[in-house]
């Protein structure tokens, strides 16, 4: 439950973040939809893609790490780590799972999640 709160909370810290950088609303709306839509589609085909590409061969060691740069992702595996159950299956899931094995690091990337556009934001932003 505080993980789907959190996710919220880092979606709408970049939709605030888009409406700032946009001009009229329809722009920030439509920023802020293509936003979400790479961050829950685009982003993990691209790196899918380039493991595939590339046969496993390189960026294998950093990818646990590049999941920590989608909040979708984060909040997937946040999700993983609270359900006994599905700590055990294999794939993507349980890559992540041997590396950032540690819910603290997790938390500190979906708090910079929220904290980061909302920062850019204020600093943007000027009355």
């Amino acid at each position: 439950m505080l993980s789907a709160v959190l996710l919220g909370l880092a979606f709408l810290s970049l939709a605030v973040l888009m409406s700032v950088l946009a001009r009229d609303r329809t722009r920030a709306s439509g920023l802020a939809i293509v936003s979400w839509f790479f961050f829950v589609l685009v982003f993990d085909l691209l790196l899918l893609g380039a493991l595939v590409g590339t046969g496993g061969h390189y960026g294998g060691e950093i990818f646990p790490y590049l999941l920590l740069l989608n909040p979708a992702d984060v909040f997937r595996i946040l999700n993983v780590f609270s359900l006994d159950e599905v700590r055990n299956i294999h794939g993507v899931a349980g890559i992540a799972l041997q590396v950032l094995g540690d819910i603290r690091v997790l938390g500190a990337a979906m708090l910079a999640w929220i904290v980061a556009p909302l920062a850019l934001a204020n600093w943007r932003f000027k009355p």
